[in-house]
């Protein structure tokens, strides 16, 4: 969908930031579902779904888009202009409200490539240096502070994210830009598969 008519669809171009109430709820309706979905479970690949994802990393993103110290294409194209319009009240609404919403498990795939993934995911690939993900993203990959949920995540949309780490066009993880580097594309597949599965 093109910007304008994701900001017009919002009503961003008809209302300031300074008027708008702090109810997460109606925010996300208006705001966020036409590319993250009802509740935040996006069902499009090419949004992240936001759904019990942690409130710390939301607000830090939400912030990173404002700031624009997030510079991948997606971000300039969907984020930027409406996180530009977004006071830290809202953006501490939105946060708090895609957290409590429901986490549903993803789809399974191929057992082989899960397995694969499961294994990098709990132990890492010692041999490259590469930490186990679950050391930052949690046992079940439900996410700590600023380490995102990533438990459910479209699996596309984590091989794009690996992908802008690795040319650094998103800076705004030094660890992460390091291990897309480590990563072989099967590797990354593989993880990215398993934890869309979880």
């Amino acid at each position: 969908m093109p910007l304008v008519t994701l900001l017009a669809v919002s009503g961003l171009i008809l209302m300031p930031s300074s008027t708008w109430a702090e109810d997460g709820a109606r925010l996300a309706a208006q705001l966020c579902s036409a590319c993250h979905g009802v509740h935040g479970h996006s069902e499009s690949p090419m949004f992240p779904r936001l759904n019990a994802q942690t409130p710390e990393y939301l607000v830090a993103q939400l912030k990173g888009f404002r700031e624009h110290a997030r510079a991948e294409t997606d971000a300039r194209s969907y984020m930027w202009a409406i996180a530009s319009q977004l006071d830290d009240a809202t953006v501490q609404s939105l946060a708090d409200y895609f957290s409590r919403q429901e986490a549903i498990p993803g789809a399974a795939g191929d057992a082989a490539l899960l397995a694969s993934g499961h294994e990098i995911f709990e132990h890492g690939v010692p041999d490259k240096g590469v930490p186990a993900c679950a050391s930052c993203h949690g046992a079940q990959a439900q996410g700590a502070g600023t380490f995102p949920r990533l438990a459910g995540q479209h699996q596309e949309y984590l091989l794009r994210q690996i992908e802008v780490f690795k040319n650094g066009t998103r800076g705004n993880a030094p660890v992460m830009t390091a291990i897309a580097h480590t990563l072989s594309p099967e590797q990354a597949e593989a993880v990215a598969a398993y934890l869309q599965s979880r």
